[in-house]
């Protein structure tokens, strides 16, 4: 793929340099525009490529640091440009980058490793969020991205939309607002063939309904949800706009390393206490990020300049996002103490593992960013600890990388099997 430069994700300019040639080479079919700027100023754009009326969106970046979507939207829009029948009846709109500060703030484009990938890593609070922003904002306090977002599904209406996401460790799965039947198979073959496990039990969509192996449909608004302690509501992200024009949305997951762990369905033989020991980890090493925070008196953010230390602005959503993830952790550590389903199977226990060692990792990797960002001495052992918890996180789960050309080519297999089914069912 033309697109692709070895084991490396592409750079926020670099993958706009890449859809205005496109859209160059083919005018008659592509249209390349701005339609919203983030906070910082930066164009949030968009390629569409056909004329159809029935349009399918897919949206990348709308996690920062989860980059595998930007390749996958040019992949995509390479092969609807080639292949006609992709464009016969729908034409394609493809959000390049839902969150632009995000990408520029997310540096690891070219990780070696999980520790290298954190000692450049960024992922908003969730009120920064793009999509997420609706589900713990009040409409006047959304974000520019979201509004852009919001805007492009009311102008488009797609029949799909598709949101491209990656995991850092485990396994791939698909999360629907709405059943697309079909859509298993193709997934879980396209899967196999490229060796990336499916995470059949995910703890993103934990206690939601099956419709095959990694394949969860959300549950209808008002149920309970498994993990109380969330601030978020699925119901209200932009995800679920796409409803009011018939349409519904796909959340494509895909895993930069593997892990078997997270693709084996047995039931696991002592659940409860792999869950007290989860639980018990996530406090305490949530505890050792706060004393490192603590510590260093940091100016807090935009509500709170009562540290000794002023923060950058260039740093301040790496403290903000810093803060909010380890404002999870004692909420989900309450959580994961609630006896687990019966039928708790190894994934399931493996998904929440990941899923525990994930919060502290990103908090502290955040801090370390602003802490080197402001010299200060504390940062050589907050970066000792960054490079621990990241070796363990791997070591534990046999991570494996997964070839970039092969998450991208993965994602854009499901992405077209979901157009296709989707479609199959609006008519």
């Amino acid at each position: 793929m033309s697109h692709l430069t070895g084991q490396r994700y592409l750079t926020e300019r670099e993958l706009f340099a890449s859809a205005r040639a496109l859209s160059e080479s083919r005018p008659d079919l592509c249209t390349l525009r701005r339609v919203g700027s983030s906070r910082a100023g930066r164009p949030i754009s968009l390629l569409t490529v056909g004329h159809a009326p029935q349009g399918v969106l897919v949206v990348a970046g709308a996690h920062a640091n989860e980059p595998v979507g930007g390749p996958t939207t040019l992949s995509l829009a390479e092969r609807v440009v080639q292949d006609v029948r992709l464009r016969t009846a729908t034409s394609w709109h493809f959000l390049l980058c839902a969150d632009p500060d995000g990408a520029h703030l997310h540096r690891s484009v070219a990780p070696t490793s999980l520790y290298d990938y954190h000692r450049q890593f960024f992922r908003p609070a969730g009120p920064e969020q793009p999509e997420w922003a609706p589900s713990v904002l009040p409409p006047e306090k959304l974000p520019p991205e979201t509004l852009a977002l919001l805007r492009v599904i009311d102008e488009v209406r797609p029949y799909l939309q598709v949101s491209l996401h990656g995991t850092d460790m485990g396994g791939s799965w698909v999360q629907l607002t709405r059943d697309i039947p079909g859509l298993a198979e193709p997934f879980a073959k396209s899967a196999a063939q490229l060796h990336i496990p499916v995470e059949t039990n995910t703890s993103d969509a934990a206690g939601w309904p099956v419709a095959g192996p990694g394949v969860h449909v959300m549950p209808e608004p008002g149920r309970d949800t498994s993990f109380p302690s969330l601030p978020d509501d699925v119901t209200r992200s932009t995800w679920h706009h796409a409803h009011r024009y018939g349409g519904l949305t796909a959340i494509v997951e895909v895993p930069m390393w593997a892990s078997d762990l997270v693709d084996d369905p047995a039931r696991h033989p002592a659940a409860l206490a792999a869950m007290g020991r989860i639980s018990r980890r996530l406090g305490e090493q949530a505890l050792q990020v706060h004393e490192f925070l603590s510590r260093a008196r940091l100016g807090a953010d935009d509500d709170d300049d009562t540290g000794d230390l002023a923060v950058p602005e260039s740093v301040a959503p790496l403290l903000r996002a810093s803060r909010w993830a380890l404002g999870l952790a004692p909420g989900l550590a309450r959580d994961w103490t609630v006896p687990p389903p019966p039928d708790a199977s190894m994934t399931y226990v493996s998904s929440i593992d990941a899923f525990g060692r994930r919060i502290p990792l990103r908090a502290a990797a955040m801090l370390l960013r602003v802490l080197r960002e402001t010299d200060h001495p504390s940062a050589p052992h907050l970066d000792a600890l960054v490079a621990h918890w990241s070796e363990a996180f791997a070591g534990h789960f046999r991570a494996r990388w997964v070839p970039v050309e092969h998450q991208v080519e993965h994602q854009a297999r499901t992405v077209i099997a979901a157009a296709r089914h989707a479609r199959r069912t609006a008519l």
